[in-house]
């Protein structure tokens, strides 16, 4: 009799890159804890984990990132003198990120890519299927795409993806798929998969986004994946391979809001969208970026 499909209970989050593009800022604090208005990126990819029902969440970190256990570990003295100013709104904001989930830390040791990271979750996934969530993307809170990729992964097994149509001029910057036609809407089978490719030679504009829910199988592949691009071992090279042998993979094609706090420019349009949705910003930032806009003009004038 076969073994019944098991549904993800577990989530990694490899947080161990050096996060060059945020210099000089990055030389002390871990860029995944840099605030989007007042809240770290990787607090709000937890709470998503948390959101879809994994309550269990391993960080895997490397040098220098011991900043990042301290942000979800408890700080008594700081909730005592809160308590006692009777500020119960800080308080809860204090104790949210300790709350959400349960956060466990393994140390990458070397740099040798997303692969090799999501290799050092092994012992904590076992074998039962997981998701691995990237913290440059933040995935809006209205929308499930994480609930969807599960859903997937308990009806068709085996591992899926998620995908972003970024345009095929754009598609070299990205892991980009092959597919078939959608098995149903939004939701397609994928025939292979490859790193960054030529624009001229891409399979599709379909872009590999942050979001994965991976098969134990993952593991076995990518201890005998060999250094790919960039010299580190590439997890879409592993999915390739898995591919190749016949393991189901599907792509869940993903229409819905998404920050990229991994680049400048698009961090700080996840902060200014973030805060001026925010009942308490939101509002008079709107009105000040709108004087604002309305008087560039007048001030390129005067420089000119």
């Amino acid at each position: 009799m076969p073994t019944p499909q098991r549904s993800a209970r577990k989530a990694v989050i490899p947080v161990a890159g050096m996060g060059t593009r945020f210099l000089p800022a990055t030389k002390a604090v871990p860029k995944e804890l840099l605030p989007v208005v007042d809240r770290p990126a990787l607090q709000y990819i937890v709470e998503e984990a948390a959101r879809a029902g994994l309550a269990e969440v391993l960080m895997v970190t490397g040098r220098n990132k011991a900043a990042i256990e301290d942000f979800f570990d408890r700080t008594p003295e700081l909730e005592t003198a809160l308590e006692k100013k009777g500020d119960a709104g800080r308080l809860a904001a204090v104790r949210e990120s300790t709350d959400v989930a349960q956060v466990h830390f393994v140390r990458q040791g070397e740099a040798r890519g997303l692969g090799h990271a999501v290799l050092q979750a092994a012992a904590f996934v076992g074998e039962e299927p997981f998701a691995v969530l990237l913290g440059d993307d933040l995935i809006d809170a209205r929308d499930h795409l994480l609930e969807q990729m599960l859903a997937v992964q308990a009806e068709h097994g085996g591992s899926v993806i998620a995908l972003l149509d970024v345009g095929r001029e754009n598609i070299d910057k990205y892991g980009a798929v092959a597919i078939r036609e959608d098995t149903q809407q939004g939701v397609v089978t994928i025939t292979g998969l490859v790193e960054k490719p030529p624009v001229d030679e891409a399979p599709s504009s379909l872009a590999i986004i942050g979001r994965y829910v991976l098969s134990p199988e993952v593991f076995a592949v990518l201890r005998e994946t060999e250094p790919g691009r960039g010299g580190e071992i590439q997890l879409t090279d592993a999915l390739a391979t898995l591919v190749e042998r016949g393991h189901p993979l599907h792509g869940v094609v993903f229409d819905g809001r998404r920050y990229d706090t991994g680049d400048k420019l698009d961090y700080l349009k996840a902060v200014i969208r973030l805060a001026s949705e925010r009942e308490d910003l939101g509002p008079a930032l709107r009105s000040w970026l709108t004087e604002f806009v309305a008087d560039l003009p007048a001030e390129g004038a005067s420089q000119a």
